[in-house]
């Protein structure tokens, strides 16, 4: 009896299977059709997407240069609002195969607090971005040092969470925002103009006096130098072997390295036309010869 029950409810379960294997296979097209036609749309939604992105970054940046927005401010909201909308175009994805998004945004909050412990550098460079946007210490364009690490160059781009500098021979420094926030630096370029200081050592058998005619003539003649600032030699140190002349004057800062490079070479040709000397180190030997 017990056997005969057994199989009738081993013939039961059978069938229960059977039907349910056959339910699925026929409902199987359908799923498959519904799931293909969500692949295919959130293809679409995401070309769409990046394309809708591109163009709401580009009329965002017309827009602000039309405005004469500073042009790290552009760059860094360029960052910001790019990172934002491709979050937003994910969550549209998502919920087009049945992901919540309220239930997504409560799993972002929620896990928010352990994440920004685990990226706390990153968040600090970004909040060191929002503080150089505000406050300014140096803009794109202009050329930095930055005093912890001794790294320099010229501001070539300001991010969400770094800056970008390129140095004269043309290498990329990459330094964190939260750095550059918090330490000292800097701004070479700031000014319009930058004040230039050579100093050049002549013979104590030399005339001080024509010295500073050669010198300031020198000056005189340079074009680039600028006429509303002082420019002028003057007599800097009496030194062992020499006597150390200082030349001062001022360039715009688009002509500085230039005009220092220049007045540099005329000031060796103007000594030696006038017949005043350059030492240099020197030793003497004195050999005493024994009789």
């Amino acid at each position: 009896m017990e056997y005969i029950e057994a199989l009738a409810a081993l013939t039961m379960d059978e069938k229960i299977d059977s039907g349910a294997l056959e339910k699925l296979l026929q409902e199987l097209p359908d799923k498959a059709m519904n799931l293909g036609v969500r692949v295919l749309l959130s293809v679409l939604v995401l070309l769409i997407g990046i394309q809708l992105i591109k163009f709401i970054r580009r009329f965002v940046m017309r827009s602000l240069e039309k405005g004469n927005a500073d042009k790290g401010v552009i760059q860094f909201l360029d960052s910001f609002i790019k990172a934002a909308l491709y979050v937003i175009l994910i969550m549209m994805i998502a919920s087009n195969f049945g992901v919540d998004a309220a239930s997504t945004t409560a799993l972002l909050g929620s896990a928010g607090v352990a994440i920004g412990l685990a990226v706390q550098g990153s968040l600090s460079n970004f909040v060191g971005g929002v503080l150089i946007l505000l406050l300014k210490p140096f803009r794109v364009g202009d050329y930095i040092k930055e005093d912890s690490k001794g790294n320099e160059g010229e501001v070539i781009e300001i991010q969400l969470f770094y800056t970008r500098l390129a140095t004269v021979d043309n290498k990329i420094i990459i330094l964190p925002n939260g750095t550059l926030a918090n330490s000292s630096l800097t701004n070479v370029t700031a000014s319009d103009s930058r004040r230039m200081d050579i100093k050049v050592g002549i013979s104590y058998d030399s005339d001080i006096r024509r010295a500073k005619e050669v010198l300031q003539g020198v000056l005189d003649e340079d074009e680039a130098v600028l006429r509303d600032k002082d420019h002028f030699v003057y007599v800097d140190e009496l030194a062992e072997s020499s006597v150390q002349m200082g030349i001062r004057c001022w360039f715009s800062m688009s002509d500085y390295w230039e005009g220092k490079w220049r007045v540099t070479e005329k000031v060796k040709y103007a000594l030696d036309e006038a017949g005043i000397s350059i030492p240099y180190p020197q030793m003497e030997v004195h050999i005493n010869e024994k009789s």
